[in-house]
């Protein structure tokens, strides 16, 4: 067995990656999911990600494995914040009228001087809209691009357990990279077919399933530290699929950082 596909099993095994809300260990409790991409939340999203402690965090984030000088990381954040979408719990139980996908959060992309990407997760809290993730890469918007090329007016969204993207339009689900052409074939799928598929796969550990009650699925730890901590209220979303586990198994990403 490939370390990719015994990365996947194993995530498979543990945990519904991210058909459970997300959480955070924000200051005033859990972090709820943002309720759309309005504009006024895009404008509080990308406050948060430009905020002072926040791009200090970033310049810690880009130097912690020494690609650049901690002084030298100057991170900046490029353009707005963008919605991002995992696969609906709701859409996997078969529930009249769900939708797909569900708005996960709002994401920023930071850049750093020697040309280091990150997406800076967004979501408003009991204090406040915050970041409650850093992840490298350039996933939410690659993708974001690639699915308004493919289908114009689709819904960009991510399958996480097998960490796949897809954009979804018109009754059909088309794959936006490997892990999704492997999932649904290079031509997509049609919208029940794909149901089928996660219903099989994901139907018996939803929230409230007896693997749930078991602690199998829908929890977030928190993470091990990566060295460059997280002060105020920039914390990180961890889990079975928050970005470290993931990257220890394999898989394409990335790498979370956590209050410290």
């Amino acid at each position: 067995m490939t370390l990719r596909a015994t990365a996947a099993a194993v995530l498979a095994a543990t945990a519904l990656l991210g058909l459970a809300p997300l959480a955070a260990a924000a200051p005033g409790g859990p972090v709820p999911q943002p309720e759309a991409a309005t504009a006024e939340n895009r404008a509080a999203a990308t406050r948060a990600a430009t905020a002072p402690d926040t791009l200090a965090t970033l310049s810690r984030f880009f130097a912690r494995e020494g690609k650049v000088s901690l002084t030298a990381a100057r991170p900046r954040i490029e353009g707005e914040a963008i919605p991002v979408n995992h696969l609906s719990p709701d859409f996997v139980a078969g529930r009249a009228g769900a939708s797909v996908a569900r708005l996960e959060f709002l994401a920023s992309k930071a850049v750093s001087s020697d040309g280091q990407q990150a997406a800076l997760w967004t979501a408003r809290t009991e204090a406040g809209w915050q970041v409650v993730n850093i992840a490298t890469g350039d996933d939410e918007f690659r993708y974001a691009r690639l699915g308004a090329e493919k289908l114009p007016g689709g819904t960009v969204f991510r399958e996480p357990q097998i960490d796949a993207w897809y954009v979804a339009g018109g009754g059909r689900v088309l794959p936006l990279d490997e892990d999704a052409v492997r999932a649904v074939g290079a031509g997509g799928a049609g919208l029940d077919g794909y149901r089928a598929r996660v219903a099989a796969a994901y139907g018996d550990k939803l929230p409230g399933s007896a693997y749930a009650s078991r602690g199998g699925a829908g929890g977030y730890a928190e993470a091990p530290a990566e060295g460059a901590g997280i002060p105020g209220g920039v914390v990180a979303a961890a889990g079975a699929l928050a970005l470290g586990g993931a990257g220890a198994l394999g898989l394409r990403r990335r790498r979370a950082v956590t209050a410290g």
